[in-house]
């Protein structure tokens, strides 16, 4: 069974390279990683099932708004919740941070990430013209407004 969504570190960055590999035609260095983590530029949430980094998601936190940099789920766990699982772990971090607003970008031909999405919430608010360097696909801009606490 799966472990429970953890905060990953340098330590971890070889198995976010590895599950990237698998996931993403254009993905981060080494270096990316390191650079981000030490700087605390972004969080890096991950499960594991048993040693197995099965999925992750990075994204970083500036004033009240967060952005989802990567989400990936390695191949064979995908349909079984776990990008929800992380996405919905990664916006209750970002409210206890008191974040209001959340953007990301995605390629138009992701259809599962779409729908995860959308089913969170996220609204469509634009498109970026070939933005992926890897397939030259469109990104739609989706933003997410958090509740607010009255």
């Amino acid at each position: 069974m799966y472990d429970d969504v953890v905060v990953l570190g340098e330590k971890d960055v070889q198995d976010l390279i590895e599950l990237e590999a698998l996931c993403f035609a254009y993905h981060w260095t080494r270096e990316q990683f390191l650079l981000g983590l030490s700087r605390k530029a972004f969080v890096v949430l991950g499960i594991r099932d048993r040693a197995v980094l099965s999925g992750y998601i990075a994204f970083s936190m500036i004033e009240d708004e967060m952005e989802i940099l990567n989400i990936a789920v390695r191949p064979q766990y995908r349909r079984r919740g776990l990008a929800a699982k992380l996405l919905a772990k990664s916006l209750a971090a970002c409210e206890e941070h008191h974040i209001t607003k959340s953007f990301l970008d995605v390629k138009i031909s992701n259809e599962p990430a779409l729908s995860l999405y959308r089913k969170f919430g996220y609204k469509k608010i634009g498109v970026r013209k070939k933005y992926y360097p890897d397939t030259k696909e469109d990104a739609l801009l989706f933003r997410y407004d958090f509740p607010t606490k009255d």
